[in-house]
């Protein structure tokens, strides 16, 4: 339980994933709207290849994106900034968008015309897994002054035995208002394995996102004073999530419907 109130307070984040729709707004206790779809890659630089190659690589596959009216997309680049040594890989790449449609249609598009995009980015990186995430947004965060950089946290998390997520939404949701109410600025969101794995040892990943590591601060700091109270009321004995990986977030492209 611990772990998990140090992680929200230090590491929850996932950008604006902007994707779109997620989670009903839960001041208005609307409940949970469908989930939409999250991609990531996980890339290693090839030798010689580094940071300014890969924005070399980004900005054809935009060239390529606005050539094809490639309009329901976001996609940013992650590198990692609080991590451990498990962690065997440089950038990560993370792209979404409203529904699962729209992001099998973008895919589509990008097989079947990206032939030289797609060698610009393999001789560039070195992509050893590509997972899909079912997302819902449990807080929606407020707009961002520089919605292009943001900082970015996972953590992975297991419910108790005999718990469904039915149980856990309701925890999540006031949790998310009680942040808001104590004047946080991230956004929060859970993602659940859907393609790529089949090998999780977790029930889903709870992921945040801030303007900048001061921001960051702020929620930890306020977990340190008070918040660690809130928590274990909302999920002692009920869930358990380790450390989070925090990173930094580049946008490289913003569908038209992100917020």
């Amino acid at each position: 339980m611990k772990k998990f109130l140090i992680m929200v307070a230090a590491g929850t984040a996932v950008c604006a994933t902007g994707a779109g729709v997620a989670l009903a707004d839960s001041h208005e206790g609307e409940g949970i709207e469908p989930a939409y779809p999250v991609e990531i890659h996980a890339c290693s630089y090839n030798e010689g290849m580094g940071p300014a190659d890969l924005d070399k690589a980004s900005a054809a596959w935009n060239a390529w994106a606005d050539k094809h009216n490639l309009e329901g997309y976001s996609a940013w680049t992650l590198v990692p900034y609080y991590f451990g040594p498990e962690q065997e890989f440089d950038v990560l790449w993370l792209g979404g968008a409203s529904n699962a449609k729209t992001l099998g249609r973008a895919q589509d598009l990008w097989l079947a015309t990206g032939g030289k995009e797609i060698e610009g980015f393999n001789k560039v990186l070195d992509c050893t897994a590509h997972s899909n995430f079912a997302t819902l947004r449990m807080k929606t965060p407020p707009e961002r002054e520089n919605p292009g950089n943001v900082v970015i946290s996972f953590s992975d998390c297991n419910m108790a035995d005999g718990l469904e997520f039915e149980d856990m939404a309701p925890a999540l949701m006031e949790w998310a208002k009680y942040r808001e109410n104590h004047g946080s600025k991230s956004g929060m969101w859970v993602l659940f394995p859907a393609y790529g794995g089949g090998a999780e040892t977790f029930d889903f990943k709870w992921v945040a996102a801030w303007q900048n590591l001061e921001d960051q601060g702020a929620d930890y700091d306020q977990y340190s004073e008070s918040g660690w109270e809130k928590g274990n009321e909302l999920f002692q004995g009920k869930l358990s999530c380790d450390s989070s990986r925090v990173y930094i977030a580049t946008n490289r492209r913003m569908a038209d419907n992100d917020d």
